[in-house]
């Protein structure tokens, strides 16, 4: 992958791991994690109070079967994932808005994170969830999924925004101050707004949505975690997407996407405004080729179904600003 090379080489931070009773590292939780290499004789009062605070709530829970270490974790950027307390800390630095979006190296992450039983008292081994059931539910313990990634609000509380539905946020999303994640909306990893955004449809893994845009309900943007894609698409300032829409290709400042069209790289669109070909027909370009591209409506032409973009004057979407105060 690529590395944002105006990022720092490495990070660190004091954390609380839940161990399984086999040894699995389920999870780990920094409070302030930081980038820039530890300096022990230079840390501070505000990380000597963190992990004074990490030491009290270091105590075991046997009704889950799991005990709580504190850890500090140091980790180079650059390099991949090593360890799950290593995988934790780089989605803690994206949720912490300390790193945006494909800056990192995020290779293999997937194999650090143990498939885990998440409950509203914290993580689970399956093993010991199935096991001990019957004394969890007497304790009131119930489990709301089970998954590699934990849900984004168990870990962090972003600023001034607002989620209708914890579990439709992964730890690792990157939400700017002014989001607003409505019940349907969805973010994943590695993904997530620059800015003041209305999300109701799907942010993929990958996918970064600028400031001002609107992703509309049940819209769909394409990752690149299955299908074999490599194509990085990203959503410009003043965007939308209407409801039921969807991209393969990444989107401009100030255009538009029509509601229920699906637009994929290798859609044909023909463009409207443009000047004739020598046969008088309009002329046509695979969608690809518009990727990025500011100030375009993407329609489907309702007399022949085809797939039209043409140029927007005037301004690009306005939200509102009282949904994002």
């Amino acid at each position: 992958m690529t590395i944002d090379l105006s990022v720092p080489v490495s990070a660190w931070g004091h954390g609380l791991a839940t161990v399984a009773g086999d040894g699995t590292v389920l999870d780990t939780w920094y409070p302030a994690p930081r980038l820039g290499e530890r300096d022990p004789e230079r840390g501070g009062a505000d990380a000597a109070s963190v992990l004074d605070d990490l030491i009290a709530q270091a105590v075991p829970d046997d009704r889950r079967n799991v005990r709580v270490e504190v850890v500090t974790t140091e980790i180079t950027l650059a390099d991949p994932p090593a360890s799950t307390p290593d995988a934790y800390l780089r989605l803690h630095l994206l949720s912490h808005l300390l790193v945006r979006p494909n800056t990192i190296n995020l290779d293999g992450i997937f194999g650090h994170l143990p498939i885990t039983v998440w409950t509203n008292a914290g993580p689970v081994l399956p093993a010991d969830f199935d096991r001990l059931r019957p004394s969890l539910q007497r304790h009131g313990i119930a489990a709301h999924g089970i998954d590699k990634f934990p849900r984004l609000l168990d870990y962090v509380s972003p600023d001034r925004v607002r989620i209708a539905d914890a579990s439709r946020v992964r730890l690792g999303a990157h939400l700017s101050p002014g989001t607003t994640v409505m019940h349907e909306g969805f973010v994943n990893f590695n993904a997530g707004t620059l800015g003041t955004s209305m999300v109701e449809g799907r942010i993929s893994q990958g996918v970064v949505v600028g400031d001002g845009s609107d992703v509309g309900g049940g819209a769909s943007i394409m990752g690149t975690l299955s299908g074999g894609g490599t194509e990085r698409v990203s959503i410009g300032e003043r965007a939308l997407l209407g409801a039921n829409s969807g991209i393969g290709i990444s989107i401009g400042d100030d255009s538009v996407v029509e509601a229920g069209l699906y637009v994929t790289a290798g859609t044909k669109v023909y463009l409207v405004g443009a000047p004739r070909r020598n046969d008088g027909s309009t002329p046509s370009v695979k969608a690809i080729e518009l990727s990025g591209r500011p100030n375009l409506l993407f329609r489907r032409n309702s007399l022949t179904g085809a797939v039209e973009a043409l140029s927007r004057t005037g301004a690009g979407v306005t939200l509102n600003e009282t949904l994002h105060a």
